[in-house]
């Protein structure tokens, strides 16, 4: 598809059209990744970080006071029968 690079404010673009952002499912607004790599740009659809929201799913936990341990304490009462 034959485009061109236009003037927006201060800076220049261009615009992408719906049906390929459609295609990669990227959404209006969504944060994108965008680097140059050789002679292209490129536009990729930014990665979830692992644990991305992790934070604030435990502040509100402890918030509503559901903390509470999911498996019991163990002891070690058997630790003296053990061989290493």
């Amino acid at each position: 598809m034959k485009t061109s690079i236009r003037k927006m404010g201060n800076s220049q673009g261009v615009l992408i059209p719906k049906p390929f952002l459609a295609k990669i499912g990227m959404l209006v607004d969504e944060d994108i990744d965008i680097d140059v790599e050789d002679d292209k740009i490129v536009i990729r659809k930014l990665e979830k970080r692992p644990r991305e929201g992790w934070a604030q799913a435990s502040q509100k936990i402890a918030a509503a006071h559901d903390d509470a341990l999911g498996w019991p304490e163990f002891a070690n009462d058997g630790d003296k029968d053990l061989e290493w």
